[in-house]
């Protein structure tokens, strides 16, 4: 061996992580800042401990919902629009499902719609008219 080996033994620092928000509010950190003299300050929330803020906002929406008398409910298929619809389907001689297939929606809106469970929606009311040639709005 020719060559000269030469070591560098400079020194390494290693160093913790300065401590995390969570970890300076620890028990141990604040005994052992007290002990070193360091200045320590102390907040007390005023909610804290308890579910104030929860409990005081419900009662309000509670006695709003306890006073509200109106019966409300969603719009149904009149009566005039179901017959409407089952009378233009069994003059074309379509079934539900292919009534369905012609508007591009699924057999159980017809069927809801034909029941007058369905909350009407103008588009498939328009599809509707359009696919049977019948005119379901405008009578009232």
């Amino acid at each position: 061996m020719s060559g000269h080996i030469a070591q560098d033994w400079e020194p390494v620092v290693i160093r913790k992580k300065a401590p995390t928000a969570a970890a300076r509010k620890d028990e141990k950190a604040v005994n052992a800042a007290r002990r070193a003299g360091a200045e320590i300050e102390t907040l007390r929330k005023a909610t804290a401990g308890s579910n104030k803020a929860a409990s005081s906002s419900t009662s309000l929406n509670t006695r709003k919902l306890d006073e509200e008398t109106e019966n409300l409910t969603h719009e149904k298929v009149p009566t005039e629009l179901k017959k409407a619809i089952i009378q233009g389907r069994t003059e074309k001689k379509l079934t539900q499902a292919q009534l369905a297939q012609l508007i591009n929606e699924k057999p159980q809106i017809i069927q809801e719609y034909e029941s007058g469970k369905a909350i009407p929606n103008q588009q498939i009311i328009t599809k509707l008219e359009r696919a049977l040639g019948v005119k379901l709005r405008g009578k009232k």
